[in-house]
């Protein structure tokens, strides 16, 4: 949008140029203005006149939100049980409850405009990370089996997982946490794991992919494994990020608000941490990877389900003579079987 005092000098400075012998279309290209917008400038009388598309009376849309509408979509977005959640996840959870307020943009745009706290405009995980995030070397050691099929990292950092053997469901099926990185302690979890999720039942073995340190290629790890029927999977020489579900693992868990930054005072307070962050994670936590249901959920085989109900939620007419709810992501559609 050009301002008046800009379309004038553009105007006067243009017509100069023209009378000086300069071709318009040039002096126009030159000056980043189309013949065509000089032309109506000038045959609608705009040089005389401000823009009135500002000023504009524009007619209400008829699905527009009401008071009241608009009310309860920021005392929900307010409400303690979605205080560190955003709106991505707030609509599918609303959904699961048969309850549709607005999309995840109208969310967005009504905290915007109701001058709510900007969390809730645009949270960032940022937010929820402490100011001062120092990482000290805890006193001990987290084995962590992670996701897609299995994948593996042990060092001492966080604690650990095991994810879904069978699909990316992302939940985590088996955890430890010692004070000692040793390969007997992997051995054990990968036994134990597999063990509980009868990976001697499926045809289809899965992989165990792991980073290239000395507990994951111990003699004692592959052994167990090969008894197992897992093959091994390492991560490339000199790539940090080979393991992309495990890191993202840890970031979710460095980022929780209860996530102590100056380390864990002994090994029962980091397991205790740990059980809970595991519970949280496979229970509670709607996962953006898996269309926002829960990793328990895709484990499970409950997601389908629970996808078709969030899609009859969002197509359900908002009167009976109103028309469609329809979601404006298409995340949380349901997946093909």
């Amino acid at each position: 949008m050009t301002r008046l005092e800009d379309r004038r000098l553009l105007v006067q400075e243009l017509d100069s140029a023209q009378r000086c012998g300069a071709r318009l279309d040039l002096a126009c290209e030159e000056a980043g203005l189309s013949v065509r917008t000089l032309q109506r400038w000038k045959a609608e009388g705009s040089v005389l006149r401000d823009d009135g598309r500002p000023g504009a009376v524009r007619p209400k849309p008829a699905h527009a939100l009401t008071q009241e509408e608009r009310a309860k979509v920021l005392q929900t977005a307010n409400d303690a049980r979605f205080g560190e959640l955003p709106p991505a996840r707030i609509v599918p959870m609303l959904a699961d409850e048969g309850v549709y307020l607005a999309s995840e943009s109208t969310f967005v745009r009504v905290c915007a405009t109701m001058a709510s706290r900007s969390a809730v405009a645009r949270r960032s995980s940022d937010a929820l990370r402490p100011a001062e995030h120092a990482y000290r070397d805890p006193p001990w050691a987290g084995l962590v089996l992670g996701h897609d099929l299995f994948a593996g990292d042990s060092g001492r950092s966080l604690v650990p997982p095991v994810p879904d053997p069978r699909s990316p469901s992302r939940k985590i099926i088996g955890w430890e946490v010692h004070d000692s990185d040793v390969a007997e302690h992997a051995a054990h979890l990968v036994r134990r794991t597999a063990l509980a999720e009868g990976i001697a039942r499926l045809a289809d073995k899965p992989v165990l992919h792991g980073d290239n340190g000395a507990t994951l290629k111990a003699t004692t790890v592959l052994a167990m494994l090969h008894w197992l029927g897992i093959k091994p999977s390492y991560s490339r020489p000199r790539v940090s990020d080979d393991n992309a579900y495990a890191e993202a693992l840890f970031r979710t868990a460095k980022y929780r608000p209860e996530f102590p930054a100056g380390g864990f005072a002994d090994l029962e307070a980091s397991r205790q941490w740990a059980r809970r962050f595991v519970d949280w994670y496979n229970v509670e936590h709607r996962h953006s990877g898996i269309r926002y249901v829960s990793p328990a959920q895709r484990h499970d085989g409950e997601d389908h389900a629970i996808l078709a109900a969030r899609d009859a939620v969002w197509r359900r007419p908002a009167s009976a003579t109103g028309p469609l709810v329809r979601a404006r992501r298409a995340t949380g559609r349901p997946s093909a079987p």
